[in-house]
């Protein structure tokens, strides 16, 4: 059968792995999750996922767990991880082919013969097997994503990964970094042995150049596009655009220097600079300092934000700004102004938090070690493997060993200094909420106490009103007519949905008995309308409420209003709340915070105020590790670690580990030349 392009493609079937069906990734049950409490014995039910199922499944479970325990044998009521290695191997993964007595059938039957093939064996059984639906997604708890053992993650058929290209497989091909590809490329570009296929060797030349130049080098070329920045995402599209060479267009980027070091962003601009000179006009909406001195006119809205802002406070060149009175980023952009470490610095202590043999993606089997107790910013160039490191390897093994996620962390040796933590808080962008009925309020938690406050008004004690009353997510109190959404969805058939403002409640969302109860004038849907900023005017009289307010205006989100909707939250807007729930919180110190790039999309009045919360935290016990582009944040740390000193394949090495104030006296790393 004669090869076509779709046989190199995994979204085709003449291309895709027939076992993972392209995805090159399946389902697999791993045994770290088999066990959650290895404190507790098998009789006692260590072995979590074999106590779903029938009645009857558990029964046979039990009996064989008993009956393995007299003939391999082993102790039943001794804890899972008191159990020797190899006995708790046997059990999990099988013993082979020897043959143990099972009586698994009642009455007067004869015990069998049988092979005993493991937990693991019988778990994916029963998961092919079964019929019931329920079972299959309890199972999936204990299951992750593992590469597909037939065509190891390349997702192609054997017979499309035959074919070779100087010795290397397309699989290989897209294995290469940006920068790899390149270099493979030029050297087809030089061969005659491809010179029948010369256009399509200079167009794959052209479009990897593309993406060279604005920045992604690090980048592999089968890097999930799920996985990139909001930034890396953006200059994916932009290297798009660069290659179609148009003129006369206006080009509109929002952020685009998210995630980048300064010495990649500096590229960025470059090539910003190179589509202006083209012909372009290119609009950028942007907090990045070397961007905007980049700029041909800048243009600066405010004065605050929310109901604050709105307004144009500057309008010229980057230059006049450094002098004028009503910029708020001039004086910064001059340097007259910077972010102020408010906090005093602290010295490690005798206590640390290990990484030992870090060597997942391209880590180079590094150790690193942060200070507990302090604030350390983690940086390096873009791809250097700070996520990696930060989030794939500490935090997941952080959170499966201190709060018990069923998360399995990259390959390392192992982590050290984990008992100086009693939980780990990773605050990340992910939104606080999928649904629109989700707000910054029911996040919090603070829906719970306003909704308290107006059953204990006169009128809803006289109509005998309780809490649920003012939910918008239960019948009772709420308009049910847009079932307490607000709006009313129409269906378009073949358009978008088309959304308009409920008729019954005005988009108010509660019926109109729940809207006569009032506190000093204002409705429940009143106070949902509010920003953070006037709420705190109405509620200073109610201590616990007043807090939680505050925690969200101390973050910077003041001009928010207390019920919108998650979806219209941006990631930075998102991580800030989720600051601000951990610092309303009792503070018991000895919690772990993860914080990744949290000054995205912040103004340098913004960052000073994040920075303040951050050391209020530390300052509580707690230790904080940041994985930061921002050089303000880098140079008020209290620790500094580099990885570099490029991304990809050059990266994954330690640069730097040490002191804030040692690290702005040297060069040698790329971050301390930015600095």
């Amino acid at each position: 059968e004669p090869l076509t392009p779709r046989s190199f493609s995994w979204n085709h079937a003449e291309g895709a792995c027939e076992s993972c069906g392209g995805l090159g990734e399946t389902l697999q049950f791993q045994p770290e999750l088999l066990v959650p409490d290895p404190t507790k014995s098998v009789k006692k039910g260590a072995i979590k996922p074999w106590r779903l199922g029938s009645k009857q499944m558990i029964i046979k479970r039990n009996a064989i767990l008993k009956q393995l325990a007299e003939q391999l044998p082993f102790d039943p009521d001794l804890p899972w991880d008191e159990l020797p290695e190899e006995l708790r191997e046997q059990i999990l993964h099988g013993t082979g082919e020897r043959l143990f007595s099972f009586k698994l059938k009642g009455g007067n039957s004869k015990p069998e013969m049988l092979p005993f093939h493991g937990v693991l064996a019988d778990l994916e059984n029963t998961r092919r097997t079964s019929s019931s639906d329920g079972l299959r997604a309890r199972l999936m708890a204990y299951q992750t994503s593992s590469p597909c053992a037939q065509c190891r993650g390349r997702r192609l058929r054997a017979e499309s990964l035959s074919v070779l290209i100087e010795g290397a497989s397309i699989a290989d091909f897209l294995d290469l970094s940006l920068t790899q590809a390149c270099s493979f490329v030029q050297r087809l570009e030089k061969s005659p042995k491809f010179a029948a296929v010369s256009d399509a060797v200079r167009g794959l030349s052209s479009r990897l150049k593309f993406l060279n130049e604005v920045g992604l080098s690090y980048l592999t070329l089968n890097r999930c596009y799920s996985t990139l920045s909001g930034g890396e995402a953006q200059r994916v599209r932009l290297a798009t655009q660069l290659g179609m060479s148009l003129v006369g267009v206006v080009y509109i980027l929002d952020e685009p220097s998210i995630g980048l070091h300064p010495l990649d962003n500096r590229r960025l601009i470059h090539t910003l600079s190179g589509l202006r000179d083209r012909g372009n006009s290119v609009i950028v909406v942007e907090h990045d300092a070397d961007t905007m001195r980049a700029a041909d006119h800048l243009i600066e809205l405010g004065p605050g934000a929310g109901s604050e802002g709105g307004s144009l406070i500057y309008a010229g060149s980057p230059e006049s700004s450094f002098t004028s009175k009503s910029s708020y980023s001039g004086s910064f952009l001059s340097g007259k102004d910077a972010v102020q470490k408010e906090a005093k610095t602290l010295e490690p202590g005798q206590e640390w938090l290990k990484v030992i043999g870090a060597k997942e993606n391209n880590l180079k089997t590094i150790d690193a070690h942060f200070p507990v107790g302090l604030l350390t910013a983690v940086c390096g160039m873009s791809g250097s493997g700070k996520s990696t490191l930060v989030n794939d390897i500490l935090a997941k093994a952080a959170a499966f060993r201190l709060n018990r996620a069923k998360t399995i962390p990259g390959k390392h040796t192992k982590i050290e200094g984990l008992g100086s933590f009693s939980s780990v808080v990773q605050v990340n962008q992910d939104p606080i909420g999928r649904s629109p009925r989700s707000n910054p309020a029911t996040y919090t938690k603070l829906f719970d106490q306003l909704r308290d406050l107006f059953t204990k008004c006169s009128l809803a004690k006289i109509r005998g009103y309780k809490r649920s009353r003012f939910s918008f997510n239960v019948s009772g109190g709420r308009c049910e007519r847009c079932k307490g959404d607000g709006m009313i969805k129409l269906d378009m058939q073949f358009m978008a949905d088309v959304y308009s403002e409920c008729p019954s409640c005005q988009g108010k969302r509660y019926n109109r008995e729940t809207l006569d109860i009032r506190f000093k004038g204002y409705s429940i849907s009143d106070v949902l309308e509010m920003s953070v900023q006037d709420a705190l005017n109405v509620f200073n009289k109610q201590p616990r409420i007043y807090e939680k307010l505050k925690t969200l205006s101390d973050v910077g989100l003041g001009y928010i209003k207390i019920g919108q909707p998650a979806t219209t939250l941006s990631g930075g807007e998102a991580q800030r709340i989720k600051l601000a729930l951990e610092l309303s919180k009792r503070q018991q110190g000895e919690t772990l915070y993860i914080l990744d790039e949290p000054t995205t999309g912040l103004h340098w009045l913004d960052v000073q105020r994040l920075l303040d919360l951050l050391f209020r935290l530390r300052d509580a016990g707690n230790t904080i590790i940041v994985i930061e582009h921002d050089l303000d944040v880098i140079r008020c740390a209290d620790w500094i670690v580099e990885l570099g000193p490029e991304g990809g394949e050059s990266g994954g090495e330690l640069v730097y580990a040490g002191s804030a104030a040692e690290f702005q006296l040297g060069v040698a790393t790329p971050t301390q030349q930015c600095l």
